[in-house]
């Protein structure tokens, strides 16, 4: 950000040692790079590790639906159910979106992790990722609802309760991961830290 708003000629200067102002900032955010690279890794080993739970889970259940078949006719028992609808839904929506979690948490952790990667385009497959992990585990939780539901829709006294437990996961990976999501999602697509004091310098 301080290289967009400074000229040519103070990008181009050099300390009495030789150096450029960009190889200078590089040197002296050595550490930093290091840390981050570290938190980077860190975050996505965990993360990516989740994803594929929760793809191996979803892809067991799509086979293995509530009710099972019809011993004489072979098709699905709760086929002509509204919750078996949402059941195969959320399943699907959460099959495919904790793929797209592994894969994106694969790409972050096979990046060069080069300088002008963590500007754009880490930020952006590690919002990708915590974005689409969270949909998965959403949609899991509304999939395993629908399923009780079906197994159990003359006996609302069991369901009711279980849906509300099965809120608890949801809502804690909000409590726990949503403020960095915003946080990264700010300071990648947020406006600058310079843009008001370069307003006013400029106005």
């Amino acid at each position: 950000e301080v290289e967009s708003i400074s000229s040519e000629g103070i990008r181009r200067s050099v300390n009495d040692k030789g150096k450029l102002p960009r190889e200078i900032f590089t040197e002296s955010h050595k550490d930093l790079m290091i840390a981050g690279e570290t938190w980077m890794k860190n975050i996505s080993s965990s993360c990516s590790f989740v994803g594929a739970l929760i793809f191996t889970i979803m892809f067991t259940a799509a086979f293995t639906v509530p009710g099972g078949n019809n011993q004489n006719t072979g098709f699905l028992m709760f086929l002509d159910k509204k919750l078996f609808n949402v059941f195969i839904i959320s399943d699907a929506i959460s099959l495919f979106s904790s793929t797209t979690s592994v894969l994106t948490f694969l790409g972050i952790l096979t990046s060069r992790y080069a300088e002008e990667d963590f500007l754009i385009s880490l930020p952006k497959k590690l919002i990708l990722g915590l974005s689409t992990l969270f949909l998965s585990i959403a949609t899991m939780m509304i999939s395993f609802c629908a399923a009780i539901a079906l197994l159990f829709h003359k006996q609302p006294w069991i369901v009711a309760p279980i849906i509300l437990i099965a809120c608890i996961p949801v809502t804690l990976f909000v409590f726990l991961q949503f403020p960095l999501l915003v946080c990264i999602f700010i300071s990648t697509y947020g406006r600058s830290i310079f843009y008001t004091k370069v307003k006013n310098w400029l106005g």
